[in-house]
């Protein structure tokens, strides 16, 4: 439509557009949002308060080595993502997986093996019944609306440190199947989150067998990183649709006399975009960074403040060659009890050096980060070498992700309800308020927490909009 600069006296230049829609925020979510409504014919801002797209996806080049700082997988379920990167042309490689995989038991003992855990015959049966468990409760809910499962409110209340403890005499057992949920997908201590929130990251995934199996759950990486997805669509879109340094401080909405969506007002730094509909894709957890005129309804305000963040610091190591392939090595390994509690072949095809990625999570990325920085990166790296030996504390580049303290996400890999909130609160966490739509894959259903889920959820939104668009010429 339109744009304009209207000067506030001698010194305040504010620029002025009018759009269809103004989209906050330029991840994912976002710019998918963004793409299929411009496809559609409509007029759209995005605006992003970082000075990059891509939100928690990011790469960089450090000391010669190419680093995916966030969200890099693709699972072999995530066809709404794989969907994307064939419409736009992108091409993508498997992890490396050859050789055997490390477990390392809490007394310090390394196995090597190819296959189930190398645990005990009885400890591989419980492991087996219990998610055999969790299938079952998973098998029930609707993954678009877990708060209707049958026995939602009932679920919500337990955490799932409970249900496990109330489910099996096996610690090793409970202290694996808790291991994928909690330190590697919620990445919060499960006493924290409830078995209702366990089940929507199963359902999410299809299965639990699909987030037990890294070959499947860790399936392919983009080539130019994952964050390339986004850069792409915004330099499709442009730079006049897409601005980067416009964090958006106030949010001023209206609805029509009869209750149907008004119109919003979105005001940046030196910019204001008034638009028919907003859509605000940042996770929950920053909601309130933005101040609404007038506020959000009473109910959603509190909702917002039971919904956080979980913890998890992503290391990487980069190495002259990938040693670990020497020893017949997969580069994966498992250790609940170390720093490092899991670990896997980040390394390329199209670099000749190799990488190991691990992972942080939880209540140990608490003590990481309470370290000096060189005792962090001592430790970081000395935890590899429980897994593949000295070797690992020579890296020529490493890299610590510290998605903790940056402004505009404050944590990782994604928000979860508190106990009870996911069945009290869940049910709202999708509608509009007026005419300002929420999107992001902390409250999308299939592909929740994940690339996947925000591809899902911008393309439903857009719809959504697409539709009420026509409702109103």
């Amino acid at each position: 439509m339109t744009g304009a600069r209207a000067t506030a006296g001698d010194v305040d230049e504010t620029e002025v557009l009018d759009r269809d829609v103004v989209v906050i925020g330029a991840g994912i979510s976002g710019l998918v949002t963004a793409r299929r409504l411009t496809q559609a014919g409509h007029s759209v801002a995005v605006l992003e308060a970082r000075d990059r797209v891509g939100g928690r996806t990011w790469s960089q080049t450090i000391d010669g080595s190419f680093f995916e700082i966030g969200g890099q997988w693709i699972s072999v379920e995530q066809t709404a993502l794989k969907d994307l990167l064939a419409e736009l042309g992108k091409e993508t490689f498997r992890r490396y997986r050859e050789g055997d995989s490390v477990f390392v038991t809490p007394d310090g003992v390394r196995h090597e093996f190819d296959g189930d855990f190398p645990v005990a015959p009885a400890t591989l049966a419980e492991i087996g019944r219990l998610v055999e468990g969790l299938d079952e409760l998973a098998a029930q809910m609707d993954v678009s609306a877990p708060w209707a499962h049958p026995r939602a409110a009932e679920l919500d209340r337990i955490s799932f440190a409970t249900w496990l403890s109330e489910h099996s005499g096996d610690p090793q057992a409970r202290r694996i199947v808790e291991h994928y949920i909690a330190a590697g997908m919620l990445t919060k201590p499960a006493h924290a989150f409830s078995v209702l929130q366990a089940l929507l990251m199963i359902a999410s995934a299809e299965n639990f067998g699909n987030l037990i199996d890294e070959d499947l759950l860790l399936d392919e990486r983009v080539v130019g990183g994952m964050q390339s997805v986004s850069e792409q669509i915004a330099a499709e879109l442009g730079a006049d649709v897409v601005r980067v340094n416009a964090p958006v401080r106030s949010l001023h909405w209206s609805a029509d006399g009869d209750g149907a969506p008004g119109e919003v007002l979105a005001v940046s730094d030196g910019l204001r975009v008034r638009a028919r509909f907003a859509v605000v894709a940042v996770p929950p957890n920053l909601y309130s960074r933005i101040d609404y005129v007038p506020e959000l309804p009473r109910e959603r305000q509190v909702a917002h403040q039971h919904v956080s963040m979980g913890l998890v610091i992503k290391v990487q190591a980069a190495y002259d060659r990938p040693f670990w392939r020497d020893r017949g090595l997969s580069g994966t390994g498992f250790a609940s009890h170390e720093l490092v509690c899991e670990v896997y072949d980040n390394s390329s095809p199209h670099e000749s050096r190799g990488m190991l990625v691990g992972f942080i999570a939880g209540e140990a990325a608490d003590r990481a980060w309470a370290l000096p920085e060189e005792e962090r990166r001592r430790a970081i790296l000395n935890s590899f070498a429980a897994y593949f030996g000295e070797e690992a504390t020579q890296p020529v580049a490493s890299y610590v992700s510290d998605w903790g303290s940056e402004q505009w996400t404050r944590g990782a890999f994604a928000t979860s309800y508190d106990l009870g909130g996911l069945s009290r609160w869940g049910h709202q966490q999708n509608q509009p308020v007026g005419p300002m739509f929420f999107a992001s894959s902390d409250i999308q259903g299939s592909g929740y927490q994940h690339v996947d889920g925000g591809v899902r959820i911008g393309t439903d939104t857009a719809a959504r909009i697409v539709e009420a668009l026509s409702e109103r010429v």
